[in-house]
């Protein structure tokens, strides 16, 4: 099985504990309709492990096929700029279907970010370089594709069903305390 060849550190964006016995990284893409269907499923497989899953989550943009994903993530990392990148993927993954720059510096704005800063941060590509490292460490993992989720570094090679991904992290969380 692929393993995860970037170990998470504090550049991660993670939700959980940092000492959680579990931790469950996604490779992913703001315009990939199969990353929408999974992201509520890892809202519920959190809220289901609270304490047991530290979360990360990385970019993987699929330029060839998704257009906008590339500046969704670099949005993204903007945002992460300014602490709020959790509220700034949430909006991506909820809002898909209206990934285009004014529309994210708006969302932004109503997410209280400094929209003009977002703004300039696409346009200069500050977070590109940020995207593309996210996206290499993917590749050197084995990921080609999204959503790619990897429990305590090895490849899940399983479904994104929430009991798909609840019974990985039951077993990984097993595995850790032996």
């Amino acid at each position: 099985m692929p393993r995860l060849v970037v170990p998470v550190t504090d550049r991660d964006h993670t939700i959980g504990p940092g000492d959680a016995p579990v931790t469950l990284v996604e490779y992913g893409d703001y315009q990939c309709p199969y990353c929408v269907m999974a992201y509520p499923v890892v809202g519920e497989l959190l809220r289901r492990r609270q304490g047991t899953v530290r979360f990360a989550y990385r970019h993987f943009p699929l330029t060839n096929v998704h257009p906008f994903a590339e500046m969704a993530a670099e949005a993204a990392e903007a945002a992460g700029a300014q602490r709020r990148f959790w509220p700034m993927h949430d909006w991506l993954f909820e809002h898909q279907d209206e990934l285009d720059a004014a529309t994210i510096v708006t969302a932004a704005e109503a997410l209280g970010l400094d929209g003009e800063a977002i703004a300039e941060a696409i346009r200069g590509h500050r977070y590109l370089e940020r995207v593309r490292s996210d996206f290499i460490g993917g590749v050197r993992s084995g990921v080609n594709g999204t959503p790619a989720f990897l429990v305590n570094a090895v490849r899940h090679g399983g479904g994104y069903s929430v009991d798909e991904l609840e019974f990985a992290v039951d077993e990984a969380a097993a595995d850790a305390e032996r």
